[in-house]
């Protein structure tokens, strides 16, 4: 069982996740890409009751692509969103991998929403590609 812990920029908001990540991916989304101020963002999908928050959080709702609410939890006094919650994927967190303490572990391993990466980016790696969300079993 992999030991996920993690948390903020400024460490006050702290999560933990004692489980096998569903999957691991690049996401090159354009709200990963905003969010970011980069062209993707690594991200590990926990299942959503494995994972523990502590510290004070604030959270902002937007519109996902399934027309279906997520909400990030964030930190109030740094910013960093330690965690992701797509209505659509019910059961899962996503975790952004920036935010793990430890990511020797981590190797994606598929990209999403392709449809929405820079042209030059091109990673390799033998990753399966998919042009908007892989909805993974689970």
């Amino acid at each position: 069982m992999t030991h996920m812990i993690g948390g903020c920029l400024c460490g006050n908001l702290r999560y933990a996740a004692d489980t096998e990540p569903i999957f691991s991916a690049v996401c090159h989304c354009k709200t990963c890409q905003k969010q970011t101020g980069t062209a993707f963002r690594i991200v590990a999908a926990v299942p959503r009751p494995a994972v523990s928050l502590q510290g004070l959080q604030k959270t902002y709702t937007r519109m996902g692509d399934s027309g279906q609410q997520v909400i990030n939890r964030f930190c109030p006094d740094c910013g960093s969103t330690v965690v992701i919650e797509p209505a659509a994927l019910s059961s899962i967190t996503i975790i952004p991998a920036g935010t793990l303490d430890e990511t020797s572990w981590l190797k994606p391993t598929m990209e999403i929403y392709c449809d929405d990466a820079q042209s030059w980016v091109q990673l390799g790696g033998g990753m399966q590609r998919f042009p908007k969300m892989h909805h993974a079993k689970g």
